[in-house]
């Protein structure tokens, strides 16, 4: 498989290419030629105001003016900060947006010609409902994890929000940002670690795209302990249903310390998912655990999974049973419980599968994380089942895992 590395010569021609392309566009907006009509444009009318969270539509007639270019709308959004919203004169509705809290807000409007020429201005009442980021701060919750905290939230409306996470600095007793982590995801739940079993005083606010921030939730948390899984006792369990392993490779590879060379490799012609079984030696409640997949020329391509389930078992002497393809986390079959569903993350690069650059095979290399929900049961035995891999071959080959947590 041939590795793709575009040259340096290459972009600069690509981007040259596109500086040319759009010289050459039509550009349409408000970037058009100064008018000579000075004439100041007329007010618009019939204006009607839509609140919703965090803003609100405003509708309106348009001013019957031949060299109209757009609608303008500024507003203060809290104490410190303006914004400005246009809107073409092809609309009759501009948004305004941003508002720190559900309060009546004045907006001033202007009609602006080709000239640059404002109308009077008209102001506007708004009522924004509570914004998105207070609606989201009261489901804030966190709670120690292993070797850190474990952060979750609700976001059924998808914004985009920030969750910033504060740490006191002990030398100046102040909260300092420790982390930040931006999503749209309706159900939010991550996870950060790096810190002893020390108590520890955190807080975390959620924040938007305009900046507003909540109030913060201030909690002292200690840390739960966190070690690597002993591999020196995992060991080999073979069950009937898992794949045929070929090429002359072992599963054991998976914990031999070495995510080069050779690892585990299963034969082509298996049915999903591909399953493979091994103990841990010992009772142990997962936090997380890494994955090493398969680099060089095979980085996201070849037999690597790209989804996969993690399955335990907490018995003695777990049986054989066929693993669904799908399904939920919690979700028993036979002497196994799901402990969850994963893909692994698309190509920092963002190309499309069996393509790669030297970045996406220094992510390859370096491992990836994957937490395991904190109600997870202790376990003993590990099934991986493998749903899809990047190539959608029909085998599947990791090279190293490393499991984190607490024995029990």
């Amino acid at each position: 498989m041939k590795k793709v590395q575009p040259s340096i010569k290459t972009v600069w021609l690509l981007l040259a290419a596109t500086l040319v392309l759009a010289s050459c566009k039509k550009m349409d907006g408000y970037n058009e030629p100064v008018s000579a009509d000075k004439s100041v444009p007329g007010q618009v009318t019939d204006i009607k105001v839509t609140n919703f969270n965090g803003g609100a539509y405003i509708t309106y007639t348009l001013p019957k003016s031949d060299n109209l270019l757009y609608v303008q709308a500024r507003y203060r959004i809290n104490d410190q900060q303006y914004r400005e919203s246009k809107s073409s004169y092809y609309s009759d509705t501009i948004t305004v947006e941003g508002f720190e809290k559900a309060a009546e807000y004045d907006v001033v409007l202007y009609s602006v010609s080709r000239a640059n020429v404002k109308s009077d201005s008209i102001i506007v009442k708004v009522q924004p409902e509570t914004p998105h980021y207070q609606l989201i701060r009261p489901t804030v919750q966190y709670d120690a994890d292993f070797g850190g905290l474990n952060i979750r939230a609700e976001n059924p409306s998808k914004q985009p929000i920030g969750l910033i996470l504060l740490k006191l600095d002990s030398n100046t007793n102040v909260m300092e940002i420790e982390d930040q982590y931006y999503t749209d995801a309706d159900s939010i739940n991550f996870s950060v670690r790096g810190y002893d079993t020390m108590p520890r005083r955190f807080g975390v606010y959620v924040t938007d795209r305009w900046g507003n921030i909540s109030d913060t939730l201030i909690q002292t948390i200690k840390p739960l302990f966190e070690t690597l899984a002993d591999k020196s006792k995992f060991f080999e369990y073979r069950l009937s249903s898992d794949t045929e392993i070929g090429y002359g490779w072992s599963l054991s590879n998976l914990w031999n310390g070495n995510n080069d060379g050779t690892g585990w490799h299963t034969n082509p012609g298996g049915s999903f998912p591909i399953l493979c079984t091994f103990g841990m030696g010992q009772l142990f409640k997962i936090s997380r655990f890494m994955v090493w997949e398969r680099a060089g020329e095979f980085t996201y391509g070849h037999g690597n999974p790209s989804e996969f389930t993690l399955w335990g078992s907490t018995a003695s002497s777990p049986q054989n049973a066929a693993m669904p393809l799908v399904s939920d986390v919690g979700t028993v079959v036979g002497d196994w419980v799901n402990l969850g569903n994963y893909k692994f993350p698309d190509a920092p690069s963002g190309l499309p599968p069996g393509v790669y650059d030297s970045k996406d095979e220094a992510f390859v290399r370096a491992g990836v994380n994957f937490n395991v929900p904190f109600t997870s049961p202790a376990v003993r035995f590990l099934r991986i089942g493998v749903a899809k891999t990047w190539s959608n071959a029909d085998f599947a080959h990791l090279m190293e895992v490393s499991v984190y947590g607490k024995p029990e």
